[in-house]
């Protein structure tokens, strides 16, 4: 009997001791440096910083400005770009802001299920809302950009290896949606902290990110307007958005150990020179802005513009932006472009005074900011003397243009759209001077990204051999697809 309860005794050891070493082992074997679950407050701030660096400040807005004549290709993938040889119709172009829009929604993702009713931190609606204004916002720009994208059927890795492609007009019902769902819960009473310092644009003002969620709400209003024009709204929206440069959604730089996405493309790659287009369009207006845009390349012995569509490929030589700097911060949704959304509202609803106030209060905004450094008074005397006579020739002319200028360099992405808009609504009143945009050789939508291109054959064939860039326009420009 002793003999047996021994050994019943030593097997109860042995099997404890094997369960000790697992559990150990299942201890030691966790990465605590990649959890499993992290809390909304930490993701989000993630997003913030990829929506603003990597994405409003990647080569979605590089080539946006290249396509604009915001800036001439003069080097690498920027000089093939503004000659249209290859950059325009490849699945690589864009394929690195393509993964990056999708990893970041899919990090939005999480936090809208967590803070929605059956997670973990149900009830932290200010979280969610802005987890949902941000949805919309990077949402918007992939379709945009690309017209139909994976959507609906996206984001499920091991579920659905091949997404189906979601119409830009069910995108953009989606898109609103977010919007309208964000601005009920950025208004509700919550029991969660506040972001704080985890919110590097608004510091958890809730009241802050309700006014950016308006903004784009007049911002997407205006951008369906060939389809479904509702002036009325966009400006009933721009209206509970922003009343002054200090409260727009802009991501800022410490030029330190962070630095403005333009100037370190300058500093990464040398690719751009200065727009002849765009000097052109200073010089008829004598803005005063023409003597602070640019400098010459360090390199240079002097002052030379860039020709648009043929400059030589060469570094060093032509001149360059004076307004990249290394804190020149990321504009997400400007206090001026609202002004500009109420002004172009107002000209098509026949409100001219209306529009010359609004106008008035975006030139001056745009004149402020930070890295161009003129004033108030400077603002109402080019007003008066320049932009006020060619208003009253042609309102949506030199409202748009203005726009057009006040979007140097770091709204870019917002400048191309505008104009696809404008021309597909027939109203050709931004000239653009590259001579391949008249053979058909205007960029009118970005490409897919390679890494879906190569493995989602919906993807793959809707990009075909990518020249669809030249003649498909997207669906809010009157496009199908």
């Amino acid at each position: 009997m002793r003999k047996l309860i021994n050994i019943l005794l030593s097997g109860l050891l042995v099997f404890a001791l094997w369960a000790c070493s697992e559990d150990k082992m299942d201890e030691i074997n966790k990465n605590i440096n990649d959890p499993t679950d992290v809390a909304s407050r930490l993701i989000i701030t993630d997003v913030i910083t990829k929506s603003a660096f990597t994405i409003t400040g990647s080569d979605l807005a590089f080539y946006a400005s290249i396509y604009l004549e915001h800036n001439v290709g003069i080097w690498g993938q920027s000089y093939s770009a503004e000659i249209r040889t290859n950059e325009p119709i490849s699945s690589t172009t864009y394929n690195n802001s393509w993964n990056s829009m999708y990893r970041t929604l899919s990090d939005v993702k999480t936090i809208i299920k967590k803070c929605s009713e059956g997670g973990d931190e149900e009830g932290n609606y200010h979280t969610l809302g802005i987890a949902q204004t941000l949805n919309a916002y990077n949402l918007a720009i992939l379709t945009d950009l690309m017209g139909d994208v994976p959507w609906s059927e996206a984001l499920q890795p091991g579920v659905i290896y091949a997404p189906k492609l979601d119409k830009q007009e069910d995108l953009y019902v989606i898109i609103n949606q977010l919007l309208d769902d964000a601005i009920v819960n950025l208004q509700k009473e919550t029991v969660f902290p506040s972001l704080g310092a985890q919110d590097f644009i608004y510091g958890g003002d809730a009241a802050k990110w309700l006014k950016f969620a308006y903004g784009l709400k007049a911002r997407y209003a205006m951008r369906l307007s060939h389809r479904s024009p509702a002036y009325n709204k966009v400006v009933e929206y721009a209206d509970k958005s922003f009343t002054s440069a200090a409260e727009q959604c802009i991501f800022s730089y410490n030029g330190s150990t962070t630095y403005s996405p333009f100037y370190r493309f300058f500093t990464d790659r040398d690719y751009f020179g200065a727009s002849q287009s765009l000097a052109n369009k200073l010089d008829e207006r004598n803005d005063p802005r023409a003597n602070i845009f640019w400098k010459k390349h360090p390199a240079a012995d002097g002052f030379e513009f860039a020709p648009n569509g043929g400059p030589v490929q060469v570094q060093g030589r032509y001149g360059i932006s004076a307004i990249s700097n290394p804190t020149a911060p990321t504009y997400m949704l400007s206090y001026h472009e609202i002004e500009f959304l109420k002004a172009e509202a107002y000209v098509r609803q026949g409100d001219n005074e209306s529009a010359k106030g609004a106008l008035k209060k975006a030139i001056t905004a745009a004149f402020e900011k930070v890295n161009i450094g003129l004033t108030a008074d400077d603002a109402e005397a080019y007003f008066d003397s320049e932009v006020l006579p060619k208003f009253n020739a042609d309102p949506l002319k030199e409202v748009m243009n203005q726009k057009y200028i006040a979007f140097f360099e770091e709204e870019a992405i917002e400048a191309y759209n505008d104009y696809r808009r404008l021309k597909a609504m027939g109203d050709n009143v931004i000239t653009l001077e590259n001579p391949l945009n008249a053979g058909n050789k205007f960029p009118l939508r970005y490409t897919y990204g390679a890494s879906d291109v190569t493995t989602n054959e919906n993807v793959s064939n809707a990009y075909g051999d990518g020249t669809y860039v030249y003649s498909e326009n997207v669906w809010w420009a009157g496009g199908t697809r």
